[in-house]
């Protein structure tokens, strides 16, 4: 094999016979001639290969680690920390901050009239946001809004 690449990807469309992950260091697309038994929004830490002898579709060589990611927006608050991190951080800014542990904490400062407004475009956003997701190894993505604040907290 020629070119095997290791990384980890997002997979962001499947059919019975095909997939295509988007890897989420460098956002190349790789569309593999086959399905290894991979569902949308998996996280895989993966070699690929392209497929001899034209090279435009992909074959998987190995799986270190699959994981489901997800998105969901909590009915609960923004924590005392966000708020704070929130407080020192000028409205339509972003303030990001680890977790102890794994995974990031990014707190938006919209318009409070625009809080919901950004909600909606985390949500929307399904690829970047997931693709996040899988770069810093966590499971899912959880949000929490109150007027003026949105924390978006990357959750093993």
């Amino acid at each position: 094999m020629t070119d095997e690449k290791e990384s980890t990807f997002l997979v962001t469309h499947v059919e019975s016979d095909s997939a295509v992950l988007k890897d989420v260091n460098d956002g190349q697309v790789h569309t593999l001639s086959s399905n290894p038994g991979l569902a949308v929004d998996d996280a895989v830490e993966a070699t690929v290969a392209p497929d001899p002898p034209m090279e435009v579709t992909y074959q998987v060589i190995e799986v270190a680690e699959r994981r489901p990611l997800s998105i969901e927006e909590s009915p609960e608050p923004p924590t005392v920390h966000e708020r704070e991190l929130a407080a020192e951080t000028p409205t339509g800014e972003l303030a990001r901050e680890e977790r102890a542990g794994v995974g990031e904490v990014h707190v938006l400062t919209p318009p409070e009239a625009e809080t919901e407004a950004a909600v909606e475009d985390v949500i929307d956003d399904r690829e970047g946001t997931l693709s996040r997701a899988a770069r810093f190894g966590v499971n899912r993505v959880e949000i929490r809004s109150e007027p003026g604040v949105v924390a978006v907290r990357y959750l093993p």
